[in-house]
């Protein structure tokens, strides 16, 4: 083997790996999930909590789920769930959005946001997987 050949077996595994690294793993953020649980449903036949269900959250504006009680500062901050608003906002809700009465303190990992955005991406917004 020629150096060369070894230099671009080892630049090719590295590319691979950073590719994998940067995947979303819906099965991993169900797990992440577990720490939106208390508040919020997902899924066929979820209902409205301590906090709205999340059913097709990806794509719905904010303030929007029928039933649910709403803070002011929710409804009227203009904000339309899309992937990086959504992981924005997991980080530290009061500051993305502040006078929200969601009193979660946040999800720090980008692994585990981009996980968890992995597992909500699959509800529709009837609750059935995709």
């Amino acid at each position: 083997m020629t150096k060369f050949t070894v230099i671009l077996a080892a630049g090719a595994a590295l590319a691979l790996s950073a590719g994998s690294a940067f995947a979303q793993d819906a099965a991993a953020g169900e797990k992440v999930f577990l720490k939106c649980k208390a508040c919020h449903q997902i899924g066929e036949g979820a209902k409205n909590g301590v906090g709205p269900q999340l059913n097709g959250l990806i794509g719905r504006h904010s303030g929007a789920v029928e039933g649910y009680s709403y803070s002011e500062a929710n409804k009227n901050s203009g904000l339309t769930w899309d992937e990086a608003t959504f992981k924005d906002y997991i980080k530290n809700p009061k500051a993305k959005i502040p006078g929200t009465k969601m009193i979660f303190p946040g999800i720090q990992a980008q692994g585990d946001i981009d996980n968890l955005v992995a597992y909500l991406k699959q509800f529709d917004a009837t609750g059935k997987k995709s």
